[in-house]
């Protein structure tokens, strides 16, 4: 794995499927999805020349293959990245300080305090279901409330320093002293700032303006504009076949950033950034989560799962597969597709599972047993896309698939039956799994996790009494 960081050379433009028309500007002006990056490598890739030696995949995607035998023309399928996440330059030292979006249970500014918890029970009411008769999804027990008093505070920042972060999943401040928690807190605008333009709508066919179903027409939209200390932080690896032969292979990231700066477009109107790359020596300079140490109470073990990046989990309609295999429905959204929306049961393993542990002659993992019992959510962000055409799945090209996506910053309660279990659980969920975190082990997005979504860290915690 690499370690890029790019430094833009220009405003950035990113957008969504939202509209841009008149006063309309979209979504502009919001942080980079993990899926723009990896199109901007992808994009990279193919224009770097290295097509010829590249490994060839089938036409298709989930599946849905090209029904022409061995036809095989898609490249760099083992591209994948994590990121972007803002990392702050220090000018003298050079020094890189990564950050990352704030967890939604601590909510309070320039503190790392735990402002959120889940509450088993409410005043007068002792040993009873408070939520019995609630709103509350069927695969949840409690209900999330906020531990502190109504305020009309001055905005809490969104971002939180590595050294932060880890301070945070222990549950202190660590030794942030007032003056380094105002650099270890950041809000949007001391980031970067956002830049608005007024722009003429171009005729696609003529590709001029004041003609077509461009006459007329006007555009407002909104660009980011990083400050002279900031940079986008990237996680990418992209390890291919050497001559279709699996135990050959060769890095594409190090061969396209041949140690020495390199121009990467990124985003919308083919921004152009500045890519450099640095070598994996050490941990990857992302949050490490508790992989053991977990709260107990009532004979419970306490995890709670913090999402790093979004994630992506579809609905899933009920149907029997080809080889008889019933697949059960899931209607997906804010719940993962690997928890059971009927009572909460995490349906991961403490190993593989038993398709891949037949296909690779492995022993399959053993269940965990653990449930989801809270859960804070944000609302949702979209994900969508523009394809060219190929002939398997999407001959005409076209809008890709629009996905609501769970946005970074949520948070997750598990409750697991024995101190294995929470373990098991953690190694399942964190980022790292039980390594040393020099890799990404877990991207618990059901789509787009090579792209980067679904990458979280756990901790523990406890019961609000109010």
């Amino acid at each position: 794995m690499h370690i890029v960081i790019l430094q833009p050379t220009d405003v950035l433009f990113f957008r969504d499927g939202r509209p841009m028309d008149g006063s309309l500007a979209g979504h502009t002006m919001a942080w980079p999805l993990p899926d723009v990056i990896n199109h901007a490598f992808h994009a990279a890739l193919h224009r770097s020349g290295f097509a010829n030696s590249a490994h060839k995949h089938r036409r298709g995607r989930s599946g849905n293959y090209s029904e022409v035998p061995n036809e095989r023309d898609r490249l760099f399928g083992c591209l994948k990245t994590a990121g972007p996440f803002p990392v702050r330059l220090e000018q003298t030292s050079g020094r890189q300080n990564w950050y990352f979006p704030r967890p939604k249970d601590a909510q309070q500014a320039a503190t790392l305090k735990i402002t959120h918890l889940p509450v088993k029970e409410l005043p007068g009411q002792p040993n009873r279901d408070p939520w019995h008769d609630c709103s509350l999804s069927d695969c949840l027990e409690y209900a999330v409330a906020n531990t502190e008093p109504p305020s009309k505070d001055e905005e809490i920042e969104q971002w939180l320093s590595l050294e932060a972060f880890q301070a945070y999943i222990k549950g202190t401040d660590g030794n942030l002293t007032p003056d380094k928690l105002r650099t270890a807190l950041l809000k949007d605008t001391e980031i970067a700032d956002v830049e608005s333009y007024i722009g003429i709508a171009i005729d696609p066919e003529t590709q001029t303006t004041g003609k077509g179903v461009a006459e007329g027409k006007i555009y407002s939209a909104h660009y980011l504009r990083l400050r002279e200390e900031f940079r986008l932080g990237v996680i990418a690896e992209a390890m291919d076949k050497v001559d279709d032969q699996p135990n050959q292979r060769q890095d594409l990231i190090d061969k396209l950033l041949n140690g020495k700066p390199t121009q990467i477009l990124v985003g919308g109107q083919q921004r152009v950034c500045t890519a450099n790359r640095h070598d994996v020596t050490s941990p990857l300079p992302l949050p490490k989560g508790l992989a053991a140490g977990f709260a107990k109470t009532d004979g419970k073990w306490l995890i709670k799962w913090i999402l790093l990046t979004p994630a992506i989990w579809p609905e899933i309609a009920e149907r029997t597969t080809g080889d008889g295999t019933q697949i059960n429905s899931h209607p997906g959204g804010w719940l993962p597709n690997w928890i059971a929306p009927n009572d909460g049961k995490v349906l991961l393993t403490s190993g593989p599972g038993l398709k891949k542990a037949l296909r690779k002659k492995l022993t399959p993992g053993a269940q965990i047993n653990a449930r989801l019992v809270a859960a804070i959510v944000p609302k949702p962000i979209v994900v969508t896309g523009w394809a060219l055409p190929n002939d398997a799945d999407r001959p005409e090209g076209g809008a890709k698939s629009t996905h609501l996506a769970v946005p970074a910053g949520a948070v997750y309660y598990f409750e697991a039956d024995s101190e294995a279990d929470a373990k098991n659980l953690a190694n399942a969920l964190n980022w790292h799994g039980d390594g040393d975190g020099k890799e990404i082990k877990n991207r618990r997005s059901t789509l787009l996790g090579e792209q980067g979504f679904g990458l979280g860290v756990c901790g523990t915690w406890k019961f609000y009494f109010m």
